[in-house]
């Protein structure tokens, strides 16, 4: 029987070496932009302005410079539907109502073209302070219900809370990752973290936990149907039983997204992406992080608490 568990110094160490490296890039970032990820206008408030063009043709350079002459470098300009349509998108950290005006009456002077303004809207940034507090709550609650579940549910098997632990340890390891990933694309892309970037990192501590669960449900059935078994041997089974269906339902979502990626629209193609790395890294930490985390703990490898009787089941 080939033997992942055995692997698992080889595992931490390539967690350790990708979760360093993205820790110095959110480093840099924090450096350069003032933050771990570029902010989007949804964290530190901004204008929206939809326009369209009835006559003629613009240029994105055009629509740029004129958001460059007021001090917004950055302005994020997107064209809505077909090119014919002259139909734009354009959202700036610009928030004074006095300059919104004179950007709008630059905008219809733009090249002489005739302009409908058919939105404009302004987001202050305690909204964006509001949602950001409100996810990190919800991260902390779902932590703290996950190791209650857990403990719970794996009350029969010794040492339960190592599970819920565990698990939890998982699901950091997935937020790390897609953080930093969020923060390598702010600097290389000029991505920006939005609303959307908090939706897909709830959605993955979700789908990461569950994945665990899953493995860690399996092991629990194991240990008592091979008693005498030595314990890495209980647990590589328990994960070659599982995989198979962990990576089936993993492949059927990668498939959608990629799909997604390739031909959806822009306005949800950073979504998707972040998204299709988060389960990416959920299926990766489920597997070759939070069981051999658990393994390494119950062996005693690990300094923490209650490894006195560690060599047990070794």
């Amino acid at each position: 029987m080939y033997s992942l568990i055995q692997k698992r110094r080889l595992f931490f160490l390539l967690s350790a070496t990708v979760l360093g490296a993205g820790v110095l890039v959110m480093l840099l970032s924090t450096l350069t932009t003032g933050s771990p990820f570029r902010l989007s206008i949804d964290f530190v408030g901004g204008s929206i302005y939809e326009i369209v063009f009835t006559e003629g043709q613009v240029r994105e350079a055009d629509l740029r410079n004129v958001f460059a002459e007021f001090g917004d470098e950055h302005v994020i300009v997107q064209q809505i539907g077909d090119a014919a349509e002259r139909r734009w998108s354009l959202r700036s950290t610009i928030q004074q109502a006095a300059v919104s005006d004179q950007i709008i009456a630059e905008l219809d002077r733009l090249a002489a073209l005739d302009m409908d303004l058919l939105r404009t809207e302004s987001v202050s940034a305690t909204i964006g302070r509001e949602v950001t507090q409100a996810a990190l709550v919800a991260v902390l609650v779902a932590t703290l219900v996950v190791i209650g579940f857990i403990v719970l549910a794996f009350r029969q098997v010794p040492r339960a809370l190592r599970y819920g632990v565990c698990a939890v340890a998982a699901m950091l390891h997935d937020v790390l990752i897609v953080a930093s990933v969020m923060s390598l694309t702010g600097l290389l892309l000029g991505w920006e973290a939005d609303a959307l970037f908090l939706t897909a990192l709830l959605t993955i501590v979700g789908f990461s936990i569950q994945d665990t669960i899953v493995l860690f449900d399996r092991i629990r059935e194991n240990v008592p149907k091979y008693l005498g078994e030595p314990w890495e041997t209980i647990v590589n089974r328990s994960i070659l039983e599982s995989i198979h269906r962990s990576l089936g339902t993993q492949l059927n979502a990668f498939f959608i997204m990629a799909a997604i990626l390739l031909f959806g629209g822009e306005t949800i193609r950073h979504f998707i992406f972040i998204l299709f790395v988060g389960l990416l890294s959920g299926t990766y930490s489920s597997i070759f992080t939070a069981v051999p985390l658990l393994v390494a703990w119950e062996k005693g490898e690990l300094s923490l608490p209650g490894n006195r009787a560690a060599g047990a089941r070794g």
